[in-house]
């Protein structure tokens, strides 16, 4: 290895861990600067009432790369596998709908619709494979390709061709633009099952069912079952954020909290260190942002110091949220009809058909939030009974579309979304707002503020098509490195994305000792 140098990592997100975590083991002295009081970003412990707590955003989870978890020893470090559960698509009429990673059951499905969603989900698993050679590398240059450039394509091409034969390429190449709305009326005529698919597409995106690229958004989602079953988050112990700090903190990377940054520090056009809100400064021979692409230009480096058309282009990137966190302490286990107490453990969707989904879209487009949103509804108290007073649950809510320039201002209209929202359970659940001892709403606008991520959008941006692979977050800064000279992207705005994955943190790290010299 050549020589040792002084690193820092702006985040203690997941992939500021990981990404410091890899630099560290490599033999350079990393320090991470985290704005709030813990760790973790996303995944970190959150308190949202006396004596109740939930795994900050994360909802669910699908187990991380094998090759992330087995180079830096997270099995070690104190991570514990999550118990595995299912998808139930709620109906209102009590026909629930019980989704695996390969079967459905509900009652009165056709055996036909049955069979379908095993051939799509394998069918589409298969093109989330194949594109694995592009995930876990830097997105590749279309010009001036260096070699390892052409070696991803290389992989890319046999995995598509080979890795999924010519028929299947040929339906990839097809549909992989399109909108989902599309390819499921093609294959599945249950109206249900197909709004609990197209929810995967559309949750945590400005989009409908009927918007193009939704197919590729579904993909991303779709990766995680690649690695295994989706899991809830815990907070207590063997959960990931724990994990990831014992590894990073044993590989010697030093975790600053209450440490904002105000600036990264540009000297002759080189990144040399950061100031944070204190005043206080720290230099370093390079600086890795996890924050997102607008926060780390304009806000950390300042227009000053870019391009004018390069900073236009990161202004412009579209990062507003269009999901609002709902957050319900309890005071029993709420009683969902038709569901027993291990059903209440699985991940649950109101998400009736597409045309709801693309009815409940209309309104953000206009800056309203939905009357009738789509819900993604976990009790994560069952899997980690640390979260709430013996006897007692929280109940965890993710409502889309909310977006983030409500029309009617979120300062007026947040308690009255939060009422609504309740009340739509209420439907399923008789009786549960009686059972609320207190309550929180993260707005996209909270979750800017909250957790440091402008726009409030969980993935630092939109995946579209034009914000992804080697345009993410946009040209120019779409492999990790920058056009400041010493400053690295390692966060969700960089490929591939958001989602609780660690692959953008290993990519980047990757990315940086390949380029400056380390093993």
């Amino acid at each position: 290895m050549t020589e040792s140098k002084t690193m820092i990592v702006i985040g203690a997100g997941h992939n500021g861990l990981v990404c410091a975590t890899y630099l560290a083991k490599a033999g350079h002295k990393v320090k991470i600067f985290e704005a709030r009081s813990t760790a973790g970003g996303g995944v970190s412990r959150h308190q949202f009432a006396t004596d109740y707590y939930v795994a900050g955003l994360a909802h669910v989870l699908h187990p991380l790369n094998p090759k992330i978890v087995k180079e830096l020893d997270l099995v070690g470090a104190g991570l514990k596998k999550g118990e595995a559960i299912n998808t139930i698509s709620l109906g209102h009429d009590g026909r629930h709908m019980t989704l695996g990673m390969d079967h459905v059951e509900a009652t009165g499905l056709s055996v036909e619709d049955a069979a379908a969603y095993k051939a799509f989900k394998k069918e589409f698993r298969s093109y989330a494979k194949a594109l694995e050679p592009m995930t876990m590398n830097k997105p590749p240059r279309l010009k001036d390709m260096d070699g390892k450039d052409k070696l991803t394509l290389a992989q890319l091409g046999l995995k598509l061709r080979f890795g999924l034969g010519a028929a299947s390429m040929r339906e990839f190449l097809r549909v992989g633009g399109i909108n989902i709305y599309d390819v499921l009326n093609e294959i599945i005529d249950d109206p249900q099952l197909k709004g609990a698919i197209a929810a995967d597409a559309v949750l945590g995106h400005h989009m409908g069912p009927r918007t193009p690229t939704t197919v590729l958004t579904y993909l991303n989602r779709l990766r995680g079952e690649i690695y295994g079953p989706q899991s809830l988050p815990t907070a207590g112990e063997g959960n990931l954020t724990m994990a990831l700090i014992n590894a990073a903190t044993k590989a010697g990377v030093e975790i600053m909290t209450d440490a904002k940054v105000e600036k990264i520090i540009i000297k002759d056009a080189k990144a040399t260190g950061v100031q944070l809100n204190s005043g206080q400064e720290y230099l370093a021979d390079m600086v890795i942002s996890n924050a997102d692409a607008k926060k780390t230009f304009l806000g950390f480096v300042g227009s000053q110091e870019l391009d004018a058309m390069f900073a236009k282009r990161i202004d412009t990137t579209r990062t507003n949220g269009t999901v609002a966190k709902l957050h319900f302490a309890l005071k029993k286990l709420p009683n969902f009809k038709g569901l027993t107490e291990i059903e209440l453990k699985q991940r649950l969707l109101i998400a009736p058909d597409m045309r709801y989904l693309e009815h409940a879209f209309n309104h953000a487009k206009y800056g309203e939030y939905s009357e009738n949103p789509l819900l993604e509804i976990t009790v994560p108290s069952l899997a980690d009974p640390s979260l709430a007073p013996k006897g007692h649950h929280v109940m965890s809510v993710s409502a889309g579309f909310a977006p983030y320039n409500l029309k009617a201002g979120w300062d007026k209209s947040s308690s009255v979304f939060c009422h609504k929202i309740l009340s739509l359970i209420e439907n399923y659940a008789p009786g549960i707002s009686a059972q609320v001892v207190a309550s929180e709403i993260l707005t996209p606008q909270d979750i800017e503020q909250q957790f440091n991520v402008t726009g409030g959008h969980w993935h630092h941006g939109e995946l579209t098509i034009d914000q992804s692979f080697m345009m993410r977050p946009i040209h120019g800064a779409a492999q990790y490195d920058t056009p400041i000279d010493g400053l690295f992207l390692c966060g969700a705005a960089a490929h591939p994305g958001g989602g609780i994955t660690g692959i953008p943190g290993h990519n980047a790290a990757k990315r940086i000792l390949a380029m400056k010299g380390g093993n």
